[in-house]
């Protein structure tokens, strides 16, 4: 696992609207979105104020309070000299949110000569060259680190674990619902979530949570599977007139978002770790990088390619020219293909972002089972070929789509699967149930069909039947099936003919499948 060192500072979008107020950072201030407090100093929170209040309860609380509203854009412009800051004392710098930043701790703990050492430069460097205070924390992994960083301690290689146990489940701040969920449970810390079973977590509560388990335990948020990607999948634009403006920015931000996202999805891959270079038409070369713990939207990277340009331009190191080359490089990528939308296919736009948040709410509320969106692969009957898995897991099939499936039924397939057995009687002209032998053939020619209740429908016209001797060589793990598709005659005049898919299995008939 990587050993970071993360710079954090305090109350960040605070600073950012005091400086651009011209206020004091000590005088009670807070920052709203939503009419919910999203941002708090140390003097407010003396106060009583707190995350999440409502505007009116925090001024209630604290008439002093000078309240800002919520402001992405100008929290990232500000935090720009910040991060430039870090990377005059350290390479590798990576800005993971406005007022967080991460680097490689073994390169500067070895120039420094120790990571306590490496912490204090860092902290003083922030200090000299902008004049705001900071944090640093070091811990394998980027969780464990800015977790470290939120209280100044360098925790030792390979103790993440038990570092984290003691701290609170609301530190999983990203996850409400769970942490929620959690704490109606009686699980109060990382540790008592630590020591559950994975696999319980994961078939309990779903994919998401099973994540948060594995930063719970120290561990990276998922397993060291990442892999650099072709160096094609990059995205170059070369703006004409060259980029001077925040707005031109903003449009050519989302542009590019969409085409990088697009790129990397057509490879089955999203981007974790996002690389913005871009040059000026004075030979001036720009550089960053934004890492996140979520895999990046279309949205999600316009943001960041948005705010490090207004960094760069409205900065107080802007370039002396405007902008002639912006290049988006994906750094780091994961496995993609567990985050495509099964209902939205193509439509990671802002509605299908929507929907997702709202199906996670839908699981919040009846948990992961309570929404299931299905898997086709591959098999030899209708509810074979299906599988329904809980919204955020991964989307795998129950079994592989490419073999050959001999017995498998033809195309089309039944619109409708019954949930329930639904059990009915084959029975020919001499009224004897038909059956099937070893041989998989029918005893008698079908006639009618008794469905539930004693109804019979006589058939017109039938096909089958269609075998499937399955695992016939495992003892005690064999299964012999018969289907035999059905036209059954209208009920009434103002009825239509139905057709079913019949299974026969332990010598008894049941409905596998409805056809439209």
């Amino acid at each position: 696992m990587s050993r970071l060192l993360v710079l954090w500072c305090p109350d960040w979008p605070v600073v950012a609207a005091c400086a651009v107020a011209g206020r004091s950072v000590a005088a009670p201030a807070a920052v709203v979105s939503a009419n919910r407090v999203v941002a708090v100093n140390a003097s407010a929170r003396a106060e009583g104020v707190h995350l999440d209040l409502r505007r009116r309860e925090a001024q209630g609380r604290c008439p002093d309070i000078t309240v800002f509203p919520d402001d992405p854009d100008r929290d990232a412009r500000l935090f720009e000299p910040v991060a430039a800051a870090v990377e005059e004392a350290a390479v590798g710098v990576e800005v993971v949110c406005p007022g967080l930043v991460a680097v490689p701790a073994r390169g500067p703990a070895a120039y420094f000569g120790s990571e306590e050492a490496a912490a204090e430069r860092l902290i003083d460097q922030v200090a000299a060259h902008t004049g705001v205070e900071s944090q640093v924390g070091v811990a394998d992994g980027l969780f464990a680190a800015t977790r470290a960083a939120h209280r100044g301690v360098v925790v030792a290689p390979g103790a993440g674990a038990e570092f984290l146990a003691p701290l609170s489940i609301r530190e999983f701040r990203e996850h409400p619902e769970l942490v929620d969920l959690l704490r109606r449970l009686g699980i109060r810390t990382l540790g008592a979530f630590a020591a559950l079973d994975p696999g319980d977590v994961v078939s309990r509560f779903g994919a998401a949570a099973g994540r948060a388990h594995r930063l719970a335990r120290g561990l990276e948020q998922r397993p060291p599977a990442r892999r650099r990607p072709p160096v094609d999948l990059s995205v170059t634009h070369n703006p004409d007139p060259p980029i001077e403006r925040v707005d031109a920015a903003a449009f050519v931000a989302r542009g590019l978002g969409e085409r990088l996202h697009s790129g990397l999805a057509a490879h089955g891959l999203a981007c974790t770790r996002l690389g913005i270079h871009a040059s000026t038409a004075n030979g001036e070369e720009l550089s960053r990088v934004w890492r996140c713990a979520e895999p990046l939207t279309p949205t999600g990277i316009a943001d960041r390619v948005r705010w490090q340009l207004d960094g760069w331009l409205r900065g107080a190191r802007r370039p002396s020219a405007g902008i002639t080359v912006l290049r988006l490089e994906p750094e780091e990528t994961v496995d993609g293909r567990a985050l495509q939308l099964g209902l939205w296919q193509g439509g990671h736009d802002e509605q299908a972002e929507r929907a997702a948040r709202a199906m996670v709410h839908v699981q919040g509320l009846l948990g992961p089972e309570g929404v299931l969106t299905p898997v086709i692969g591959g098999g030899r009957g209708p509810a074979d070929q299906v599988r329904l898995v809980p919204w955020g897991d991964e989307r795998v099939p129950a079994a592989p789509v490419d073999q050959p499936w001999p017995g498998r039924l033809p195309a089309p397939s039944p619109a409708t699967v019954p949930t329930r057995t639904l059990p009915v009687s084959v029975i020919d002209r001499d009224g004897l149930e038909v059956g099937v032998t070893g041989r998989f053939v029918l005893t008698g020619r079908p006639d009618v069909v008794a469905v539930g209740g004693g109804q019979t429908r006589r058939v017109l016209a039938w096909a089958g039947p269609w075998p499937a001797d399955e695992r016939w060589w495992e003892l005690g793990a064999g299964r012999r099936r018969a289907r035999l598709q059905v036209l059954l005659a209208e009920k009434s005049e103002e009825d239509s003919q139905d057709a079913l898919l019949l299974v026969r299995e332990n010598e008894k008939w049941s409905v596998e499948g409805i056809y439209d």
